[in-house]
Parts: C-alpha cells; sequence; structure tokens
C-alpha cells in the first residue's frame, strides 16, 4: 500500500487545493475587520463558535472539489456529515478556517486546511495563513514545503533536539487545563509558544520554532489533523495519539478521541512512555 501511494504525485489535486486554499482566505478576510455572526453550534460533546466566514469558506472549498473530483468522497467541519464517505477510497478532510477563537478575537491565529486521506492514511495536506500569507503543503513522498509571499518556496525540516527539557512546546492559546500542566511538568518543559489552530501550532515544528505538540483533549477532529499531520511527517516529525498509534482518516468516528502527539520525532516514543503513567492517572485508556 505505502509503495503504491508514494508512486502518485497528486499534481493535479495539489494545484487545485492551493488554489482553494488561497480563495478561501481572502473569502475569509472579507469578514475578519467584522462585523462578524457569530453562533455557537452544539456537536459532539462541546459547544463551538461560528462565523459566517466558516461557512462561505466551507461552501467555496466543498463545491469546488465535488465539481473536480465528483468520485470522491468529502469530511468537511461545516457541512453535514453522512456515511456515503465511508464507501470512497479518497476522501478530502477540509477544515475552512481553524481556528476561529483566533479569528473572532482578532489575533490573526486561524488558517485554512485541506487535506486528502486515501485508503485511511493522509496523502497531501495544505494550510494556509490568511494573515500573513504563509503556507504550508505536503505530499506523500515529496516532502514539506513553506511558500512565503515573494519568496521561492522553501524545504522544511525537523529539528534534531533529543533532551525533553529542552523541547520547546507548541501550546494552545486559549485552552490550559490542570492536566496540561502535570505534563509540562513531567516533561520539565522551559519554553513554550502559545498559539491557536492545531496547523499552526504544526507550523512552528516544521519552522524549528518549537519540537514538540501535546493534545490531551479528545475534541480534535480529522479534519483538524489530516493536513497537519502529512505536513508534519514529510518534514521528518512524528504524529500519533496520546498512546504512540497512528491515526486513521476516514473512520465513522471523526474525533480524534486519544488525543494527538506532534513531535520532531526524535524523540517521540519517548514522549509517549513519559506520557504513559500521567495518562494512567488521569485514567485515560485507548479508545
Amino acid at each position: 500500500m505505502t509503495g503504491t501511494l508514494q508512486s502518485q504525485t497528486f499534481n493535479h489535486e495539489l494545484g487545485v487545493a492551493l488554489e482553494l486554499a488561497r480563495e478561501a482566505g481572502a473569502a475569509i478576510l472579507e469578514f475578519y475587520q467584522g462585523p462578524l455572526q457569530v453562533e455557537q453550534k452544539i456537536g459532539f460533546d462541546e459547544r463551538e463558535p461560528v462565523t459566517q466566514a466558516d461557512r462561505v469558506a466551507n461552501e467555496l472549498i466543498v463545491e469546488a472539489l465535488r465539481k473536480e473530483f465528483p468520485n470522491d468522497g468529502i469530511l468537511a467541519e461545516e457541512s453535514v456529515d453522512t456515511a456515503h464517505r465511508l464507501d470512497k477510497r479518497r476522501v478530502w478532510m477540509i477544515d475552512p478556517l481553524d481556528g476561529t477563537n483566533g479569528f473572532i478575537d482578532g489575533n490573526g491565529d486561524f488558517a485554512v486546511q485541506i487535506g486528502l486521506a486515501q485508503d485511511g492514511q493522509c496523502v497531501l495536506g495544505i494550510v494556509y495563513q490568511p494573515i500573513t500569507g504563509v503556507l504550508y503543503h505536503a505530499v506523500r513522498g515529496q516532502g514539506t514545503w513553506i511558500r512565503r509571499p515573494n519568496l521561492k518556496p522553501e524545504r522544511a525540516a525537523v529539528s534534531d533536539q533529543k533532551e525533553l527539557s529542552l523541547m520547546r512546546l507548541a501550546a494552545s492559546r486559549s485552552h490550559r487545563s490542570s492536566r496540561m500542566d502535570k505534563v509540562v511538568k513531567a516533561f520539565r518543559v522551559k519554553e513554550e509558544v502559545r498559539r491557536g489552530s492545531v496547523g499552526i501550532k504544526v507550523g512552528l515544528i516544521i519552522e524549528l520554532q518549537c519540537d514538540l505538540y501535546v493534545h490531551l483533549s479528545p475534541r480534535t477532529k480529522q479534519w483538524d489533523t489530516c493536513a497537519p499531520e502529512i505536513i508534519l511527517t514529510e518534514a521528518g516529525g512524528r504524529f500519533t495519539d496520546l498512546f504512540g498509534r497512528p491515526l486513521r482518516y476516514n473512520s465513522p468516528e471523526v474525533q480524534n478521541r486519544n488525543g494527538i502527539i506532534a513531535s520532531n520525532g526524535v524523540a517521540h516514543d519517548r514522549i509517549v512512555n513519559t506520557l504513559a503513567p500521567l495518562l494512567a492517572d488521569f485514567g485515560r485508556v485507548p479508545i
């Protein structure tokens, strides 16, 4: 299976997704200065804000993908999910505005995320930050690339930091629990960078500003992690659940109920082992 995936270039898919990410980003910025219509949607076990920018970007991306790739499935945050995608070998994973809280707060921490999963594995991903114009993209077997306005694309590579106490932690800007404080203490982390959006925090790792990201909550969804995962792994990092197991895409359960760890990969197993007794204390078991 891996050889089959690596032999595919996905050039057309990448070209279409790059254009859509930028178009969606431009559409989002039209709402950035407000006024915003903020609603609270109730899904799974929590309430989440949603704005007209989320919905406009979602519709733009989904409609274009359906037209361009009619045989593919789609799982998008602001679209109704159906079992129809489960019969598809390829499924697009769309988060039209990852970091809605950052968008509402006006702090710039939000991104457009477009991922493609094939046979349950992420094979293509784009994370685009409309405010800065910085875009990360990756295709299985082709590396990760950073595109900045008016500069040549730069190939990304993660750090080689092995010592947990020297690792810089990408942390959530708005969500912090007492359990996460215990993790930080156990890892003896001295430096944190707090940002919103899964894609942006993974971006910190591939841009060598951080080495590690741990998300204890079971609330991230497949559209939150698909694009960031391939972007991190193609840069040499690793992306697993809290128990060190790979994530699987296009499953009936869209939540990543076992949380996530993203790292530079060098000490990933040690991170998992260090976290294990804490998870046991928290009563967390693999689902």
